[in-house]
């Protein structure tokens, strides 16, 4: 697994990069502890995390939100261990979930999985 993390890496951004380009929405961040790739969790509607994982094979990825430090290894289904990683370690504190403010539908709950 050691190849699966970089800790030099930091994360794409505050944010689900796919649903920022798209307009869309999460419910919890996801963080690819190899490239930073931040994508949204498998509850939210698009599943980014693990169609980034899918796409690149990067399995490893490390909960982008504030409070929470564990890591999934999605090839083996999994908890995994990991090294800190380069900052910022979540997603604005500030940021409201879901999110991001002013996107959410208000009848996001029947979105999600």
């Amino acid at each position: 697994m050691d190849t699966d993390i970089d800790p030099t890496v930091p994360p794409s951004g505050p944010g689900c990069l796919d649903c920022d380009a798209a307009g869309g929405w999460w419910v919890h961040l996801r963080r690819c502890a190899r490239c930073g790739h931040v994508g949204c969790c498998d509850s939210s509607p698009a599943q980014h995390a693990t169609a980034h994982w899918k796409a690149t094979g990067h399995p490893v990825v490390r909960s982008y939100e504030p409070g929470e430090s564990w890591f999934w290894d999605y090839a083996t289904g999994t908890a995994a261990r990991g090294p800190e990683l380069a900052p910022p370690l979540h997603r604005p504190a500030d940021q409201p979930v879901p999110g991001p403010a002013g996107r959410v539908p208000a009848d996001w709950r029947a979105h999600v999985h």
